[in-house]
């Protein structure tokens, strides 16, 4: 039995490994972690309760706020008749995926290559390869061809300039645009 400063440990432990390196962490949780990805999300919170069934193939981005479900919690309905009963669903995120600010990613999905899933999603069922989705539930918006065409003459060139310069840029172009 572990001592309450011992579970006060544990948790700022996880709180700021986590912080400082949330692919490493999430890997040591059972997260499989491709090459080149990005977790930008709370992984502490962000993989549930069976993050040994979720992944992350190469080049993955996952936005603030992401919730990956691996495991249906409504059964608990059907306990009365079945007590031993859960549904649990891997799911898998494939190469070059980008997931938006607060997605929701239900049990048994998997989601194809090259996509961008949109800020606010919940994704119920498979993505193919190659399209933008978002929405409740998550649908298909255009393909990532289509995405890159409507983003041709919006596109800056500023990522690495240093925050002033990028500021008094987007600052004047941008608010230009509306008056």
């Amino acid at each position: 039995m572990f001592s309450k400063s011992a579970r006060v440990i544990r948790s700022a432990w996880r709180y700021f490994s986590s912080r400082r390196d949330p692919v490493a962490y999430a890997r040591s949780i059972g997260v499989r972690v491709g090459q080149d990805c990005r977790i930008l999300a709370d992984a502490t919170s962000c993989f549930g309760s069976e993050p040994y069934l979720v992944t992350l193939l190469d080049h993955v981005t996952i936005a603030s706020g992401v919730s990956f479900i691996t495991h249906d919690g409504g059964v608990w309905i059907f306990r009365v008749r079945d007590p031993e009963i859960d549904y649990f669903g891997p799911i898998v995120v494939g190469n070059n995926v980008f997931i938006g600010i607060r997605v929701i990613i239900m049990p048994g999905v998997t989601i194809g290559d090259n996509c961008v899933i949109g800020a606010g999603s919940i994704v119920t069922r498979n993505v193919p390869a190659g399209h933008v989705y978002a929405g409740v539930p998550a649908r298909n918006i255009k393909t990532v061809d289509q995405y890159w065409q409507d983003l041709q003459g919006k596109l800056s060139h500023v990522r690495s300039w240093p925050e002033h310069k990028k500021r008094a840029y987007l600052e004047q172009s941008l608010l230009k645009k509306l008056m």
